[in-house]
């Protein structure tokens, strides 16, 4: 004989009422929480975010969208380097954080440095009407601009200069590189080799340009440097060095110029058994950097608030400031740690 079957229980749907009672407020103070309107107390809209979330309350962003006069689905599309990169996961982060603070969800997707695809994910987003786009570009053909300005959605990018007349926040990567550059000049290097990505990429050219612009500052002639553009990956870098390495005259220090870049780098000082001989500083702060032997030196840039002062100029912008188009420029700073510190041998 079969086990008598128990009627599943299934817990009654939270309503707004229920929101409303839990957070102590009445439910038009909840509808405008929810659609974020303006006038509410921080503590006020904080409370009924709690209830929310404690209540499991699933808003139906679509159907609130058509009722309500701005027409908004509460997301908001991202678009970075490579979620897999940790700079971008960082930055991804910081704009979850702030985003989902305000009952806002966030669409993510890679840019792998191909036009093609930063066109394809922007389309994308637009099709899921989403009311505000944070971006990194591969370039300065931004096709889609003409369809994003005619919905009139804020947009706002981050870690490359777009080359329009739109919101942006970015790192300090001239200034990065060469603090950088000198930082091994102060310890004796001047045959110094610069490894970086593609030159087609906006912030991969900056900090050549600050390299150089160490080097200028020091007196040293660009002859005695080695650089190697179009590294694009850590595989790339490492046969990259691991062949400086080899050569007639090595160089005594090596600047990598973004993190995915300095893995490689690291690969092939360990293989070549140099890495206590040749200096090494990096762009962009490393899982673990501080657990190898030597410890990374880097260049270490701020994802995290790179994330949140795009959200927040997003956010600035949806709330209706109309104030002109701005760039942000976020400091770097150099951590030392131990193998930029190598002093040059000769």
């Amino acid at each position: 004989m079969s086990a008598p079957q128990h009627p599943e229980v299934r817990r009654p749907r939270a309503t707004m009422r229920h929101v409303a009672a839990l957070a102590g407020v009445g439910t038009k103070t909840v509808s405008r929480v929810i659609n974020d309107e303006p006038n509410v107390a921080a503590a006020t809209a904080a409370r009924v975010w709690d209830a929310v979330r404690a209540l499991d309350y699933h808003v139906d962003l679509q159907a609130g969208s058509l009722r309500r006069s701005d027409g908004r689905t509460r997301t908001l599309g991202l678009l970075v380097g490579s979620v897999d990169n940790p700079f971008s996961g960082a930055i991804h982060r910081a704009v979850e954080d702030v985003a989902s603070a305000r009952g806002v969800a966030v669409f993510a997707s890679s840019l792998d440095d191909d036009p093609d695809r930063e066109d394809g994910a922007v389309r994308a987003f637009l099709q899921r009407r989403v009311d505000g786009l944070i971006l990194t570009t591969a370039g300065r053909r931004q096709s889609y601009l003409g369809a994003v300005n005619e919905r009139g959605l804020p947009v706002v990018y981050i870690d490359r200069d777009p080359g329009v007349d739109v919101d942006s926040v970015v790192s300090d990567n001239r200034d990065g590189a060469a603090a950088a550059t000198a930082h091994l000049i102060a310890h004796g290097h001047r045959r110094i080799a610069l490894l970086a990505d593609r030159m087609d990429i906006q912030t991969a050219r900056d900090r050549h340009a600050g390299f150089l612009d160490a080097l200028g500052q020091a007196g040293i002639p660009t002859s005695l440097a080695t650089i190697v553009t179009e590294l694009h990956d850590a595989d790339a870098a490492e046969r990259a060095l691991s062949g400086l390495l080899a050569g007639p005259n090595p160089p005594t220090a090596v600047f990598s110029a973004q993190n995915l870049i300095t893995v490689g780098a690291l690969h092939a000082l360990q293989r070549a058994r140099m890495q206590h001989t040749i200096a090494l500083v990096g762009f962009d702060d490393l899982p673990l950097a501080d657990l190898v032997d030597p410890a990374v030196t880097v260049v270490a840039q701020d994802p995290q608030q790179i994330g949140r002062k795009a959200v927040e100029r997003a956010f600035a912008r949806l709330a209706g400031d109309r104030s002109p188009a701005g760039r942000e420029i976020v400091p770097t700073r150099l951590i030392p740690r131990g193998s930029g510190e190598i002093v040059a041998q000769d």
